[in-house]
């Protein structure tokens, strides 16, 4: 006869409460991290800066993130979980067909820098703040870029590509330059030209 393991007991009302309370500072002090990295800069923010905009201790940061690193990485964190459900939610509506997948990216992308406090990508500054591929922020930056081109690469494989890895690789980036031009040039002219960038690196692979 099986026999499972034994049951924990769920927690009261109280205990319930408390975690949940945990959770909301974990939530506050994250979020006052993330607006700053992304505003200011990773480096040029300390944690002092952080705990004075959460509002909390250094001894309740420090509980929830050992490290400035460790809050860095769940800012990084965080940020691709919402962008890779973004991309697979367009990639959902316009399943079968490649092309408009991408130009529907395109729009996307377009949008978010039209966006009033754009700064480029936040990968891509946080990346170039960390020299060290061994970092635990470089390697978050490296792990989503990896996702997004895997993405990319299948969108490819959709529509036909010969070499799907090539053209995701050219495909990723263009979408690096439309970010940076996003940045430093005209964001209205993003998602124009990086449709039509991205159509003719599909019509370039597919043989």
């Amino acid at each position: 006869m099986e026999t499972s393991a034994p049951e924990q007991a769920a927690p009261g009302p109280g205990g319930q409460q408390a975690e949940r309370g945990r959770g909301r500072v974990r939530e506050r002090i994250l979020a006052a991290g993330s607006g700053l990295f992304y505003a200011e800069g990773v480096r040029a923010v300390s944690a002092d800066k952080v705990i004075a905009a959460a509002g909390v201790s250094k001894v309740t940061f420090y509980r929830h993130f050992p490290t400035k690193d460790d809050l860095v990485v769940a800012y990084l964190d965080e940020l691709a979980a919402a962008e890779r459900a973004r991309l697979e939610a367009i990639r959902s509506q316009h399943a079968g067909d490649a092309a408009a997948t991408l130009a529907a990216l395109a729009d996307a992308l377009g949008e978010v820098a039209r966006s009033e406090r754009f700064r480029g990508c936040a990968f891509v500054n946080a990346g170039a703040e960390f020299a060290d591929p061994a970092h635990p922020v470089r390697r978050a930056v490296a792990d989503h870029r990896a996702w997004y081109t895997d993405f990319l690469a299948g969108v490819a494989r959709d529509a036909g590509a010969d070499e799907p890895a090539a053209a995701a690789a050219e495909l990723m980036m263009l979408r690096d330059g439309a970010m940076v031009c996003g940045d430093v040039d005209d964001a209205r002219v993003v998602a124009p030209r990086l449709a039509a960038g991205f159509a003719a690196v599909l019509a370039a692979h597919r043989g």
